[in-house]
């Protein structure tokens, strides 16, 4: 595994670990290089029901390693090589059809704001901070990671963050639409792995393709009335699906349904 980067299995559900408290967690090149992969490693094992994003101690991510940025940013060839990598890093989540929550403490700052929010679910500590910060480096954020910041707080709520680089509390994120739940932070873990086993309850037939179609849309694919021949077969397999006749079967028998996990 890449330094400053763990990742954990407990049942069904793994668990990636920024692990450089001492830096407040920063990412490295090397880190964000590193997600695609362990995304697809996930993605590939259909035992897993759902992946949780945190920060080892007491901050989720203050972002990017600013420290690298005089050696690997000094050009523009090394910019864009850096930007591919983060790029890709972003992508992979976003693009994740098995659920990804984010479990915020302290700083979720820059390029660890842009992580949590490729992610699905984010969900945070009262004393948690979060910012995005471009604008104090003279950097231009990219279209995909600005397209997912519109598209999950909307357009007034995206220029505050980018344009005016200030940071806001968890309860004010959560009201511009940037965090789903707020805990206290001794609540945090528990409340987050109740999410994650309610998660692993339902269909992943229907969690996976579901969240497939919402990923369609989040990256801008408006129109209903088009064909997407993607989604009618996702949509044909799970009518021919075992997990749609035990869960009608569960109905009528009126018991909690058993879905198998499989994908």
């Amino acid at each position: 595994m890449t330094a400053g980067l763990e990742l954990t299995r407990a049942g069904s559900v793994a668990r990636l670990t920024f692990t450089r408290p001492d830096k407040h967690n920063a990412i490295s090149f090397d880190m964000w290089s590193a997600i695609p992969g362990i995304v697809a490693e996930i993605e590939d094992d259909p035992a897993v029901t759902a992946l949780v994003i945190t920060g080892e101690g007491s901050n989720f991510s203050a972002g990017a390693d600013i420290a690298e940025f005089g050696e690997l940013r000094s050009t523009a060839d090394g910019a864009a090589l850096y930007d591919k990598a983060v790029h890709a890093a972003v992508t992979a989540l976003a693009d994740m059809v098995t659920p990804s929550i984010a479990l915020i403490r302290g700083n979720c700052i820059g390029g660890g704001c842009q992580v949590s929010v490729a992610c699905d679910f984010r969900f945070a500590a009262d004393g948690a901070r979060f910012g995005i910060t471009p604008a104090k480096l003279g950097i231009i954020y990219d279209y995909t990671s600005t397209h997912q910041l519109v598209s999950l707080v909307g357009p007034a709520n995206a220029r505050y963050f980018l344009l005016s680089a200030n940071l806001v509390g968890a309860d004010r994120a959560r009201e511009m639409g940037l965090v789903n739940e707020v805990y206290p932070d001794a609540s945090l873990g528990a409340a987050v792995e109740e999410f994650v086993a309610t998660l692993s309850t339902r269909s992943q037939t229907s969690v996976r393709g579901m969240n497939r179609i919402i990923g369609k849309i989040a990256a801008g694919q408006d129109d209903p009335a088009e064909p997407d021949d993607e989604i009618e077969q996702l949509r044909r397999d799970a009518i021919h699906g075992a997990d749609y006749a035990e869960g009608v079967a569960a109905f009528l028998e009126r018991r909690k349904p058993r879905f198998t996990h499989h994908h």
